[in-house]
């Protein structure tokens, strides 16, 4: 942007030079018509009488009045008029006319206009270059001076350091008020996502006592009712959602929490995969649906395990429970993990709330779908991971988990 800014300006200067160049020239150009055209003139109109009258004729120093045969003739045969001709490497102003004795060329020798105009040409020359000197010496100042609170504010706008104050908060200038109006807006999104982060973990902090009631509750159920298999299943049906919210009430505690205050071991992707494809083959069971994980490149990622069983198992879940005929198929490739599936596909709301494909108003009607991809997605942005959603060739959905290599392992 200094660049652009500078240039202008010096566009902006070459531009009034070219203006002033054509008016100097103008003037110059002018003034050769008045002083030594008017004069070969006013000594034409002051000779020639005199010549026809037989008076002599004596010119003042440096002009010539030449009549008839006096001409030289390198002078003869031109057009009527005022003009400029060179003879023998010395320049010549001659009025060249006619009166009623014959021809006649009035000639100025020792005129010291075209040095007079080259010096003023000369002088001209060096202040256009000058100021265009200045010129851009001139924008690149101002250019630095416009921009350089810009990338100020804009790096510190950037900068990672939440609690740094942004800078140029006292200036009574546009920058100054710019600037109180970026920290405003950033003191009332963190007050929100400080809100946000605190209801999240209160709302999870209190989930978790009736979640270890309903467990415990479920665990006694599920081993009284062993003898009863037509208590014995509910019962475990129980158990598992119970686990399984209790499990999401983890997730949401973790999310509430800034991602590098949470501890990342080592996970290993094939052995999150292998658990939730246990669970996924739970829904499929009854249904011509086939759950495929082929061989892969395994690798490690550093984050917890409850949000990585969270993400994948989710999209693993989602692609069982809706598919009605066909395969799931789970891959591991380049540090990615694409779930794959022969169902419906997305719906058009959910996915215009994931990935902005259409405007929010299209959404708001199925207000309550797709919020376990939501929480995918946020889960892949907590951990710095890209989430991924492509139409499947023949029908169906692929959804792709991409781990950058910050926090993968081969």
């Amino acid at each position: 942007m200094q660049r652009r800014i500078a240039v202008a300006y010096l566009m902006l200067a070459l531009g009034a030079c070219f203006l002033f160049a054509l008016i100097a020239m103008v003037a110059v150009e002018g003034i050769e018509v008045r002083l030594v055209d008017e004069r070969l003139k006013s000594v034409a109109a002051w000779a020639s009488p005199r010549h026809i009258a037989g008076l002599p004729v004596e010119m003042p120093a440096g002009l010539i009045f030449y009549h008839g045969d006096s001409i030289p003739l390198s002078l003869r045969n031109l057009e009527a008029g005022v003009q400029e001709k060179t003879v023998d490497g010395i320049g010549l102003q001659m009025l060249v006319g006619r009166d009623a004795a014959g021809d006649f060329v009035v000639v100025d020798r020792d005129s010291d206009y075209e040095k007079i105009e080259a010096v003023v040409y000369s002088i001209v020359a060096a202040g256009f270059g000058v100021l265009l000197i200045l010129s851009a010496f001139l924008g690149r100042y101002i250019a630095r001076r416009f921009v350089n609170p810009i990338s100020t504010l804009a790096a510190a706008v950037m900068s990672k350091d939440s609690n740094a104050e942004l800078p140029l908060l006292a200036n009574k200038d546009e920058m100054g008020v710019l600037a109180r109006a970026f920290s405003a807006r950033t003191a009332e999104l963190k007050q929100f996502l400080v809100r946000e982060r605190f209801f999240t973990g209160d709302v999870s902090h209190e989930l978790r006592t009736p979640l270890t009631i309903i467990i415990g509750a479920a665990e006694i159920l599920v081993e009284r009712t062993a003898a009863q298999p037509e208590l014995s299943a509910p019962a475990e049906r129980i158990l598992r959602a119970a686990k399984e919210a209790a499990d999401c009430v983890t997730v949401l505690l973790l999310l509430a929490r800034a991602p590098q205050l949470i501890d990342a071991p080592d996970t290993k992707i094939s052995e999150i995969i292998d658990e939730e494809a246990e669970r996924g083959r739970l829904l499929c069971a009854g249904r011509p649906v086939t759950l495929v994980l082929p061989s892969g490149d395994d690798f490690t990622v550093f984050a917890r395990r409850e949000l990585l069983s969270t993400a994948i198992g989710n999209l693993i879940r989602n692609a069982c429970q809706y598919t009605e005929r066909g395969e799931v198929v789970v891959r591991i490739e380049r540090r990615a993990v694409t779930v794959e599936d022969t169902g419906p596909g997305v719906p058009v709301a959910v996915r215009a709330r994931l990935f902005g494909e259409l405007p929010l108003s299209a959404a708001v009607d199925s207000a309550g779908s797709g919020i376990g991809l939501a929480l995918v997605k946020r889960i892949c942005e907590h951990l710095g991971a890209q989430l991924r959603m492509d139409d499947r060739v023949g029908g169906g959905t692929a959804f792709t988990i991409e781990f950058p290599l910050g926090i993968t392992k081969s």
